[in-house]
């Protein structure tokens, strides 16, 4: 008698694999329905543009210096006036665009991968492991983000990259709690005891099977963490301690702009405004983010 075996790798039914959505598209079906979130992933998306795109843009030279026409107001020449060295505030706007995202991107990235590395290894081992890192994380915890910032910067020197460090080291403990909290969470799951019976070792346990379901509150962390740290930046930048003169950057604009309130006040307008949408910007389609990848928001 002859029997047939039927395969046991048969593809789904075409429609079940039509009418089964796929994960990403969930996700943008459910970002898209909060029109908050739109806006501000529009405001984060045309700043980025910016910056790519600041040295084609840009009309004039942002380090030229011309001081026949310092402190003019805005005119078709010079499209947001000119500052006190009669540089073209447009331009240095643009050009400072780049700076200002990369201090974001930077701090946040230093800030995100030693805080993902401890948050992993304290979740994941706990005992000695999570006290030593927990009493690290908690002294980090007590000082405030910016006069943790401004005692970095102090004994580094003041730079724009000694700023990156000194936000990234402050953006380390926030990181570190909420991958702490995740690794504690998922690695309880049955299918985690399931693979180390199965032999698998803790590096890969934790970066092949635990890391990527704790994704969600990292990616939306980083988002929202980015607006924290280009106006922690801006900050230092306003009192001396980040950028230095003839830098463009925002908030050293901000602060030249501030001895001529009065008689040129689109010198502190300007970069104040990009300030503010920026930092708003990330900070709404970070809640969208979070909205969106959370499986316990219902509509």
């Amino acid at each position: 008698m002859k029997v047939e075996i039927a395969p046991t790798n048969q593809a789904l039914p075409p429609k079940a694999a039509a009418t089964r959505p796929s994960r990403w598209r969930t996700f943008y079906r459910k970002l898209r329905k909060n029109k908050l979130a739109m806006v501000g992933g529009c405001i984060v998306i045309f700043y980025i543009a910016i910056a790519l795109l600041a040295p084609f843009i840009a009309p004039h030279d942002p380090y030229e210096i011309d001081l026949v026409n310092k402190l003019k107001s805005p005119s078709s020449d010079h499209w947001m006036g000119t500052d006190d060295k009669g540089r073209d505030v447009l331009s240095r706007l643009l050009y400072g665009t780049q700076l200002s995202m990369s201090v974001g991107f930077v701090a946040v990235f230093i800030g995100a991968f030693f805080g993902i590395i401890l948050g992993l290894l304290s979740g994941y081992y706990g005992g000695w492991v999570d006290t030593i890192i927990s009493r690290i994380i908690d002294v980090l915890l007590a000082f405030p983000g910016i006069l943790l910032s401004l005692a970095i910067v102090s004994a580094l020197g003041p730079s724009l990259f000694n700023v990156m460090i000194a936000v990234g080291i402050f953006s380390i403990p926030v990181f570190a709690r909420i991958v702490r909290g995740s690794t504690l969470t998922v690695k309880k799951l049955e299918y985690i005891d399931a693979i180390r019976s199965l032999g698998a070792n803790d590096f890969t346990i934790i970066f092949r099977h635990i890391f990527p379901n704790i994704l969600s509150p990292i990616i939306v962390q980083a988002t929202m963490r980015l607006a924290t740290a280009i106006l922690s930046a801006a900050g230092l930048s306003f009192l001396g301690l980040g950028a230095q003169p003839p830098l463009p950057e925002w908030g050293a604009m901000l602060s030249n702009g501030r001895d001529f309130l009065f008689t040129a006040p689109h010198l502190a307008m300007f970069p104040g405004f990009a300030i503010a949408t920026l930092v708003l910007g990330f900070n709404i389609f970070g809640d969208g983010l979070r909205d969106a990848l959370d499986p316990r928001m219902k509509q």
